[in-house]
């Protein structure tokens, strides 16, 4: 099996504990082996901490991930946020002044950043290290027939020259990932709008999500696609407030992918945390009734 330190990032395991569960059952069975990446923090976020103090910021970023150098091991985050974090501190780090300076402020807790160790993003991880040929080989509950909107979210795909996930203008790993479980993917109109979540005014993230789920809507898909926590976060409690606040009727169920994966690999329904949505996917059960 490959192996690769995993930074779980702090909002999965504490709010969507059951997203870690499916990773940790749908990696192995890609050939991919998860080493947990011990004394790890908080990445810490792209944007608050950043705007804030940024030497501090890239300090306890490059911090992480010299325990991934330590282990002489590639990162692989599960976190939109957290892979731009980590992601950027590599990229800002190749200045070799920059670097200086953020190791001084490491050596006060004995550790120093090489800049040896990539960052991976969960979902290129399992594209290029076991492909979609793998994923369709593990499926035993093909998911025929699902309709699935895809969200990628902002921070998955740009900055493009650090992410370097896909095209940000017409990307596709989520859309061959869903394909590879059986399912059918959707591209609505809106599939490139942000959720919303980090903007500090009520009214321009309710704005941005009823025209993306206005879109999914029209589209007829059964669930809401994604990969970033924080999006399903917004999706599972703000389509209840967008629905009030419009005088319409939205309820697409958010599914994190490896929750998805997870399914159609085999494991239950009710061992994946969907009960615990306010949107709940139960269009899913008739796959494992068939």
């Amino acid at each position: 099996m490959k192996r690769f330190a995993f930074f779980p990032g702090c909002l999965i395991p504490t709010m969507h504990p059951s997203m870690e569960y499916a990773i940790r059952q749908s990696l192995p069975r890609l050939g991919i082996e998860i080493v947990d990446l011990d004394g790890a923090s908080c990445c810490p976020d792209p944007i608050y901490f950043k705007s804030k103090d940024k030497l501090s910021w890239l300090a306890v970023a490059a911090r992480n991930l010299s325990l991934a150098e330590d282990l002489g091991l590639d990162v692989i985050t599960n976190c939109s946020g957290c892979t731009a974090t980590l992601s950027e501190t590599v990229h800002l780090l190749q200045d070799e002044e920059l670097r200086k300076k953020i190791n001084r402020r490491l050596a006060r807790i004995g550790r120093k950043y090489k800049g040896k160790t990539r960052v991976r993003h969960i979902a290129t991880l399992v594209r290029d290290e076991a492909g979609y040929d793998a994923i369709s080989e593990s499926v035993v509950r093909p998911l025929e027939g699902l309709k699935v909107a895809i969200h990628y979210g902002c921070h998955l795909l740009k900055p493009s020259s650090i992410m370097q996930v896909d095209n940000p203008d017409d990307p596709e790993v989520l859309e061959r990932m869903v394909t590879a479980l059986g399912a059918t993917p959707v591209r609505h109109r809106n599939w490139y709008l942000c959720c919303g979540k980090a903007c500090q005014t009520e009214e321009i993230p309710a704005n941005m999500m009823h025209d993306l789920l206005r879109t999914v809507d029209a589209e007829n898909a059964e669930i809401l696609g994604m990969i970033c926590p924080t999006c399903f976060s917004q999706f599972d409690y703000g389509q209840m407030k967008i629905s009030k606040m419009f005088e319409e009727s939205f309820g697409v169920p958010p599914v994190y992918y490896f929750q998805l994966l997870a399914y159609a690999q085999g494991e239950p329904y009710d061992k994946l945390g969907f009960d615990r949505q306010r949107f709940k996917p139960e269009c899913l059960k008739r796959f494992e009734e068939s």
